[in-house]
């Protein structure tokens, strides 16, 4: 089986694949009388072409077993998607650039929770992949009458991996 090594998520590492969505960093102000912290503009979505909407969904994803093993990947070609945890709640993620397939490029991060992420559109990646136990997620994604997801099956599964060749542990 393929290994993949997990990286932690930063914004540098996953710029060619979207944002990161965190507080860490962003800009911020007052807004409400001083009674609110607005941290404003923290992802890019892009949902309009031929004619998207953005949609606000809850995703509630269950914890997947550990060790984790990578075994399909799926794309948006019309539209970015964001995932913004609700909890402090450990999950994974795994992506390739957008373009043709190639598994020789998929890298995989691991986020402790406060970090979300926003896939650009046609970025490569695996559904959720909650940890520990079962969590929420907003999501903002496009709506629209075309199709908009592109899965596909890899040919072997890739075994993801921490800390210089450990597997991932609770």
């Amino acid at each position: 089986m393929k290994t993949l090594q997990m990286e932690r998520l930063t914004r540098t590492a996953f710029a060619p694949f979207g944002d990161v969505i965190e507080l860490d960093g962003a800009r911020h102000f007052a807004i409400n009388g001083g009674t609110t912290e607005r941290y404003h503009d923290l992802a890019a979505v892009d949902v309009t072409e031929q004619g998207g909407r953005p949609l606000i969904n809850l995703f509630r994803a269950q914890p997947r077993p550990l060790p984790v093993d990578i075994t399909m990947m799926e794309r948006h070609p019309l539209g970015s998607q964001a995932f913004i945890p609700l909890t402090a709640r450990r999950y994974l993620v795994v992506v390739a650039p957008a373009g043709e397939f190639d598994p020789a490029r998929m890298r995989a991060f691991w986020s402790d929770g406060w970090q979300g992420v926003n896939y650009a559109k046609g970025v490569w990646h695996h559904p959720l992949l909650a940890l520990d136990e079962v969590s929420d997620f907003v999501v903002v994604d496009r709506g629209g009458e075309q199709p908009n997801c592109d899965e596909l099956t890899l040919e072997e599964p890739w075994r993801l991996m921490f800390e210089a060749g450990a597997e991932l542990s609770v």
